[in-house]
């Protein structure tokens, strides 16, 4: 170890930081820093308090000097001093940040001369035999009832010097009291009571003082000075107290000898040695004075009825034992205080619940089960009815009682759930029947139903009028709720025999409006009827509520009940026929189902896209070599991600295209298709332009003449721009369907650029991005559109 003293360290430091990197690398944090706490220790020393200044005197063999008795017995000049000295048994702390907290260490944020708190930290508590034995049978670990008193407990004592000095404290060496005394003799004295138990008062002299009690000292002390003068006044108050010196023993927390206030009591110095042990008692501490037991307190009357009655002051060289357990009682379950509770007599059921605070209000008050330990050999279960017989059964130790939960059985009960006003528990009567449950159809109107019918009248009020033509109106119909399934519904019984789960399905309609007697079930108790909702059960089409919206240039336009079998046909000629300005080959029919697949389809489409496009960009990475080549890749990358870009901008319509024809105008034209709830039909006014958008020198609508071919229109825009792809140029149809140059050959003989245009036509000219390998699989806008039912939606996308 010479190596290591600070002369060597200079020339040592790369051991030595080699070795601290070592240690670092097998220990956390804390656990280095404790090691280097404990090996700085061992070479340099612990500090100690630096002697004075000046040189010290030596004393000679029984020499009583103070400066003497202090160099050869410091505690006991401290305390003749009146310091407060702590129990021997302070640990040092390493605290979670890494500092050090040492027994006389203030940490941050306290004041000096406060009461030290270690840091607050999960308590690891060790479950005693018992305390493992009933959480094996409860399944919980319970707590020794009044142990939690003493968790947060100071770690240094406190002394009461600051509180007021009672009749009957009596004085004692050490003491300091305060004389003032006026007229024929003035004294403004703070006299310390010596060995002796005098104080000296000048002009005066000895006085003893050691045995009075507080009361008495006043009228004693005039007594003594009366002697001498009269014709004055007195007045006497105690000063600083003396330190007593008390023991505690026994099975306590931290038992030792304690250095406290003469003003402690015995639940003070209790509360300083941190309570009885997991072992130790809770009924049983002595204060033992002179060999003989002064008195007993049980802690129980503390902790349950607040009395310290027979809580007294301490006294020098007091003995406070805290006695081993006495037999001990689990009680668990329903009771309000669960815990492991000591008997201190002979106790019965009675007075242990008494102790737990009584029977929570869900505890069953039939019966409860106590396990005993018969003979220290087996264990056993008894059970016993809490009438008064039981309440009289004795407990021994090892006893665990254990509360049980009262059933949340119904007796007489039905259960009313589903697709009703209210749902709940109704109570059950002989003969009871399902009409007897739902009495009237008003029963079956839901909360939600009528929630939304009154936020109808809050909107209105918030949002005023609705203005015409405005986008959103607020007057939209639609259905508040749910239709009732008014065919099926269902009673689930548990059967008697073999407890499984019965269903008895009924038809709701005969049961409350036909008065059918066989749908009409007669329940039982327990039974749970369910009222199912069209939204719970796909109910056939031909039972369906069907709400369809007729827009635009209809005899009456708006939202319609489609009758079952009815098709779009009826529901036109329901709404009045068409009107004469009608364009019926503009016309758009959406469909939510058909919204729901495109977008589906649409999202898988994208997702594939980028997987192409990370897998393509992943391999001209690996094969780049030069730095032109890893340009052009980064280039590609960027093109693609903008394709990317706009295909996230598109969402899905649900529009169905019906390929009328341009000269269609009958409603015999119109498919015949069968209607879905939410269906909408909207048929525009003939519109007069024809509009192009793109990758064209003007872009915009055009008046739309007789006989005009997407190559005039293209001439009017000026042409397609360089960077348009010209190869890709598409028409999307009033009607919604999609023609590209690919297709345009088949159906018409002109050819592409000779396709006549219709008025509401729109020519797409997409630009020339270059797809790489990432979207070699792509398909073109024009498919894409026509695929996915996007239609003139997304052209706004692409302009």
């Amino acid at each position: 170890m010479k190596e290591a003293q600070p002369k060597n360290i200079s020339a040592n430091i790369s051991v030595i930081r080699n070795a601290a990197r070592g240690v670092a690398a097998a220990l956390d944090g804390r656990g280095f820093l404790a090691l280097l706490l404990i090996y700085s220790q061992s070479i340099y020393g612990v500090a100690q308090n630096p002697p004075a200044p000046q040189a010290q005197a030596k004393c000679s063999p029984g020499d009583t000097s103070p400066a003497c008795v202090a160099q050869q017995n410091p505690a006991s000049a401290a305390t003749s001093q009146g310091q407060t000295l702590t129990p021997p048994q302070n640990p040092v702390v390493l605290l979670e940040d890494g500092r050090i907290l040492t027994p006389g260490s203030v940490p941050n944020g306290s004041v000096a001369g406060s009461v030290t708190q270690f840091p607050n930290r999960e308590k690891t508590v060790e479950l005693t035999d018992f305390q493992q034995l009933v959480k094996s049978s409860l399944g919980q670990a319970l707590p020794i009832y009044g142990a939690s008193l003493f968790e947060n407990v100071p770690t240094t004592f406190a002394p009461v010097d600051h509180v007021p000095v009672t009749a009957d404290y009596v004085i004692g060496p050490g003491d300091e009291l305060m004389i003032r005394a006026w007229g024929q003799i003035d004294l403004d004295v703070h006299a310390r009571v010596d060995r002796n138990g005098n104080v000296f008062l000048p002009k005066v002299g000895s006085i003893g003082v050691a045995g009075l009690r507080y009361a008495q000292l006043e009228d004693f002390m005039k007594s003594h000075i009366g002697r001498i003068y009269q014709n004055f006044d007195l007045n006497v108050t105690m000063g600083e107290l003396r330190s007593i010196d008390i023991y505690v023993v026994g099975q306590v927390t931290r038992p030792g000898r304690y250095t406290v206030s003469s003003l402690s009591t015995l639940t003070n110095a209790i509360f300083a040695s941190g309570g009885p042990s997991p072992h130790g008692s809770m009924r049983e501490v002595q204060l033992k004075r002179g060999g003989k037991v002064v008195t007993s307190f049980d802690l129980y009357d503390l902790l349950l009825n607040g009395d310290k009655s027979k809580d007294v002051v301490l006294q020098p060289e007091d003995v406070i034992y805290v006695a081993p357990n006495g037999p001990q009682v689990a009680l668990g379950g329903q009771i309000n205080v669960p815990g492991i509770y000591e008997l201190k007599t002979e106790t019965r059921l009675s007075e242990a619940i008494r102790l737990s605070g009584g029977l929570t209000n869900t505890a069953a008050g039939g019966k409860v089960y106590i396990e005993h330990i018969v003979d220290r050999r087996v264990h056993s279960v008894e059970e016993v009815k809490l009438d008064t017989d039981g309440m009289a059964h004795p407990l021994a130790d090892g006893d665990i009682i254990n509360f049980t939960a009262v059933s949340p059985k119904f007796e007489n009960s039905v259960t009313l759930r589903g697709n009703v006003a209210q749902p709940g528990r109704y109570p059950w009567h002989a003969g009871m029947r399902i009409n007897d449950l739902i009495p009237n159809r008003e029963f079956l109107i839901t909360r939600e139903y009528w929630k939304q019918q009154n936020a109808l009248v809050l909107e209105a009020e918030a949002t005023g009028a609705p203005v015409k033509g405005t986008v959103g109106t607020v007057n939209a119909v639609k259905r508040n709720a749910p239709e009732i399934d008014w065919n099926y519904a269902v009673v689930q019984r548990m059967s008697q025999q073999d407890l499984s789960t019965e269903l008895i399905p009924f038809d709701l309609g005969k049961a409350i409006l036909g008065q059918d007697g066989g749908n009409n079930v007669v329940l039982q108790p327990g039974d749970v009827v369910t009222i199912f909702s069209q939204a719970d059960l796909k109910v056939p089409e031909g039972q369906q509520t069907k709400l369809i919206r007729l827009e635009g240039e209809l005899g009456s336009a708006g939202v319609y009940r489609v009758m079952p079998g009815e098709g779009l046909r009826e529901a036109i000629t329901k709404a009045g026929g068409l009107a004469p300005s009608a364009y019926l080959y503009g016309a758009e029919f959406t469909r939510e189902s058909a919204r729901i697949e495109q977008q589906a389809r649409l999202d898988m489409m994208i997702a594939q896209a980028e997987r192409d496009i990370a897998r393509s960009t992943a391999q001209r990475t690996r094969s780049a070599q030069t730095v032109q080549e890893v340009s052009a890749a980064n280039q590609t990358y960027q093109a693609e991600q903008i394709t990317i870009d706009k295909l996230r901008l598109l969402k899905a319509q649900g529009r169905i295209v019906l390929n009328l024809h341009p000269e269609d105008h009958t409603i015999d034209a119109i498919p015949d298709i069968p209607l879905e709830d939410g269906d909408e039909f909207y048929i525009p006014s003939r519109p007069i332009a024809v509009n192009v958008v793109g990758d064209v020198y003007n872009p915009g609508s055009y008046i739309q003449q007789q006989g005009k071919t997407v190559n005039a229109y293209l001439k009017n825009s000026g042409g397609p721009t360089r960077d348009a792809d010209s190869g890709k140029i598409f028409v999307v149809r009033a009607n919604g369907a999609v023609v590209s140059k690919d297709t345009a050959p088949k159906f018409w003989g002109g050819g592409f650029d000779s396709m006549v245009m219709m008025p509401g036509d729109t020519v797409v000219v997409p630009p020339n991005t270059d797809k790489g390998q990432g979207l070699r699989n792509f398909k073109d806008w024009s498919q894409i559109l026509f695929n996915f039912g996007l239609a003139a939606a997304a052209i706004n996308v692409l302009k």
